[in-house]
């Protein structure tokens, strides 16, 4: 089975963790609800700063902040496409659409989409 994946790297305040998780739930609810297979959230256990390159670095991670990892699995990109415009006109998700309504700073969250390439 192909699968495509969506990829999400985000800087999230400690203090917010728990507004951070209620939001993932939602989302991860909704985004099953139109046909992903997977939603996973992970927390940044053992990453450390690079010279020049590291999960705290790219989302020039701030004092009091942590890495928070999530991806989503589709059975395709073609899938992919169909759950996320479902997904993003959903009325549970477009008041997260307003940057002032999430529980960190979006503009150093990142994302894209990936084929998968090994599996074992």
């Amino acid at each position: 089975m192909s699968a495509y994946i969506d990829g999400i790297v985000t800087p999230v305040p400690k203090r917010h963790l728990v507004a951070y998780r209620r939001m993932s739930r939602s989302f991860g609810k909704v985004w099953r609800e139109h046909g992903a297979i997977e939603y996973h959230e992970c927390i940044a256990d053992a990453v450390s700063w690079g010279k020049r390159t590291s999960f705290p670095r790219s989302v020039k991670l701030k004092a009091g902040e942590v890495v928070c990892l999530g991806w989503i699995v589709y059975r395709s990109r073609k899938h992919r496409d169909r759950v996320n415009a479902k997904a993003m006109r959903d009325p549970r998700v477009t008041p997260f659409m307003n940057p002032k309504n999430v529980p960190f700073d979006s503009r150093r969250m990142y994302f894209g989409g990936f084929n998968r390439f090994v599996t074992l």
